[in-house]
C-alpha cells in the first residue's frame, strides 16, 4: 500500500465481516515453530528513539538541477529552510540523519523524531498539507512524495516559487539508498548521502544476519483501527512483508496469497496460521490491547492467539523504511525471538 492509495484505501474500507469458520491445515503446532512459547505479548522498541546524523550541518553545494519523480526538473538554489513531508515520516528521518536537522522548519504528523517534536505540523487535517500552514512558514525547499498531498497543495507551493521536489515513494528496503541519494543530491550534500547510504546498509545486513537459524516462524502482520472500523492483513508488497523476511520469518499473509493490504476475515486469518501477530502500537491500543485483539473472531483459533504471541511496535518505525531502519529491524528481532525461559 503506497502513499495517498493507503489513505483512500484505508478510508473506503468498511467494517469487514469476520466469519467464524474451521482452521484450515498447517501442517505444524506452534510448539513446532516457535521454541519461546511462553513469551506472549512484547514490544519491539529502539534503544535510542532520536537519530544520529552522519555529519554536523554539511554545506550545501548549490544551486543543483533534479528530475523530480513527477518528471519536472527543479532547480534548488536555496536548502537554508526545508521542510521534508510524507506520509511514513522517512523524508524528514533522512535529512536529519543528514545533518541538516537544524534547517527543517516544519514537520508533518508521522514524524515522531524527538529532534522534531518542537517543529509545527503542516498536516493539520490528518496526512493533507495546508498550504497556508506551510507558506507561513517560508520554506526555500520541501521535500516530499506521492504519499502525501493533496496534488494541489504541491502545485500552489510550486508556483509561489518554493523548489517541490519529490521522490519516489516504494517502501521497501532496496528503495531506501535511493531515497537517501534523491534526497541528498537535491538539498546538495551528496558526500553526506553516501555516508548514510554506507551506514544504513550497513546496519541493516548487520541486523539481518541476526536472523535465527532453523525452521522459520509464520508472522502475520495486522493493520488494525478499531475506532474507524478497519482491519486489514498484509500480504506480498505491503512493507511489513520486508520486515518480517528480514528478520528470517515467513509473512503469513504472503503465503496465502495476499497482495498488499486486504480486508481481514476470520478465514483468512486462521489459514494463514500465524505464531505471531504484528501490530502497530497504536493499532493494538485502539483494539483495547491484548485482550480485545485475541477476542476479534479467528484470532484466538490462530497458534499466535492461542498463546498471546502479539508483537508491536511504534507505529513511525515499523514501516518506516527511513535512515533507522537497520535499528527497527534489529528490536523487532529481539522482541520476536527473545528467550522467555
Amino acid at each position: 500500500m503506497r502513499g495517498r492509495r493507503l489513505v483512500a484505501t484505508l478510508g473506503g474500507i468498511a467494517l469487514l465481516a469476520l466469519t467464524a469458520c474451521a482452521p484450515g491445515p498447517t501442517g505444524a503446532t506452534a510448539s513446532d515453530v516457535d521454541p519461546a512459547i511462553g513469551c506472549g505479548p512484547a514490544t519491539a522498541r529502539l534503544p535510542d528513539q532520536d537519530v544520529a546524523p552522519v555529519d554536523d550541518n554539511p554545506p550545501s553545494h548549490l544551486p543543483v538541477t533534479v528530475t523530480s519523480a513527477d518528471g519536472t526538473d527543479v532547480t534548488v538554489t536555496d536548502a537554508s529552510r526545508i521542510l521534508p513531508v510524507n506520509l511514513y515520516g522517512s523524508i524528514a528521518e533522512i535529512v536529519f540523519s543528514l545533518g541538516l536537522g537544524d534547517r527543517v522548519v516544519g514537520r508533518d504528523t508521522s514524524t515522531t523524531l524527538a529532534a522534531a517534536a518542537h517543529l509545527p505540523v503542516v498536516t493539520p487535517a490528518g496526512h493533507d498539507l495546508s498550504g497556508e500552514a506551510i507558506l507561513r512558514l517560508d520554506p526555500t525547499v520541501v521535500i516530499a512524495d506521492n504519499s502525501i498531498g493533496p496534488p494541489e497543495v504541491l502545485n500552489q507551493l510550486r508556483r509561489s516559487g518554493i523548489a517541490v521536489v519529490l521522490v519516489d515513494d516504494e517502501q521497501t528496503l532496496p528503495a531506501i539508498s535511493r531515497h537517501i541519494r534523491a534526497i541528498a543530491t537535491a538539498l546538495g550534500v551528496p558526500q553526506s548521502g553516501e555516508k548514510l547510504v554506507a551506514r544504513v546498509e550497513g546496519e541493516i545486513a548487520g541486523a539481518r544476519r541476526q536472523a535465527p537459524s532453523g525452521r522459520p516462524l509464520r508472522i502475520a502482520f495486522l493493520y488494525l483501527r478499531g475506532t474507524a472500523g478497519v482491519f486489514l492483513m498484509g500480504g506480498k508488497g505491503a512493507g511489513s512483508d520486508e520486515m518480517i523476511r528480514a528478520i528470517g520469518a515467513v509473512d503469513a499473509g504472503t503465503e496465502i496469497g495476499l497482495v498488499k493490504f486486504r480486508p481481514l476475515t476470520s478465514e483468512g486469518l486462521i489459514n494463514a496460521a500465524p505464531d505471531v501477530i504484528l501490530v502497530m502500537t497504536h493499532g493494538l491500543e485502539s483494539v483495547k490491547g491484548v485482550d480485545g485483539l485475541i477476542a476479534m473472531p479467528g484470532v484466538g483459533q490462530t497458534p499466535a492467539g492461542q498463546n498471546r504471541r502479539v508483537v508491536d511496535m511504534d507505529d513511525g518505525l515499523l514501516l518506516n523504511f527511513g535512515a533507522r531502519t537497520g535499528p527497527a529491524i534489529a528490536a523487532l528481532a529481539e522482541a520476536v525471538y527473545r528467550s522467555c525461559r
